[in-house]
């Protein structure tokens, strides 16, 4: 048999020509195998796979992009809600001291009207004490003169006079 491999023609690489043509289409046929069905497979999966990764990169990037535009709402209204907080602090002061300042002018109001009354009462009791007085001592002093000088001052318009002039000597 050695002669029968030696008459198909000289070994290339150690390997008869035969074996190496038959290696060559069936590598040949496994490449054309692998390009036609395997490789699309692959190239679809690593297409898949690469589009999920970006798509869960994009949908990451999303939600971050959205969870920081909901922190800067956030910021917004909380600093909203103090400037309102403030402003409601600052009317209620306001307010307080509006009300402050109408009941102690409430209170000075009374309190002067409360005295214009006390001092009006007073005046009308002076006044009325004073005319008693000097109807009690008009009465003395005509009794009193009419025993003096001896006569009767019984006139009316004699009396007034004589109490009158009594009363302008005790004042001065």
């Amino acid at each position: 048999m050695p002669h029968v491999l030696e008459a198909t023609g000289p070994a290339v690489l150690g390997l008869p020509w035969g074996e190496l043509v038959i290696g060559i289409v069936c590598f040949a046929i496994l490449v054309f195998v692998l390009q036609k069905f395997a490789w699309p497979m692959f190239e679809k999966a690593y297409a898949a796979r690469t589009e999920a990764i970006e798509g869960g990169i994009a949908k990451a990037e999303q939600a971050q992009a959205e969870a920081a535009a909901a922190l800067e709402r956030y910021n917004q209204q909380l600093a909203g809600a103090r400037e309102e907080a403030a402003k409601i602090r600052e009317e209620a002061r306001v307010q307080a001291q509006s009300i402050h300042d109408d009941l102690v002018a409430k209170a000075r109001a009374e309190t002067e009207r409360i005295a214009a009354a006390g001092q009006a009462q007073l005046d009308a009791q002076r006044a009325q004490i004073v005319a008693e007085l000097r109807g009690d001592l008009g009465r003395t002093a005509v009794e009193l003169a009419g025993k003096i000088v001896g006569e009767s001052l019984e006139d009316e318009v004699r009396q007034r006079r004589t109490v009158d002039r009594f009363l302008a000597e005790l004042e001065s």
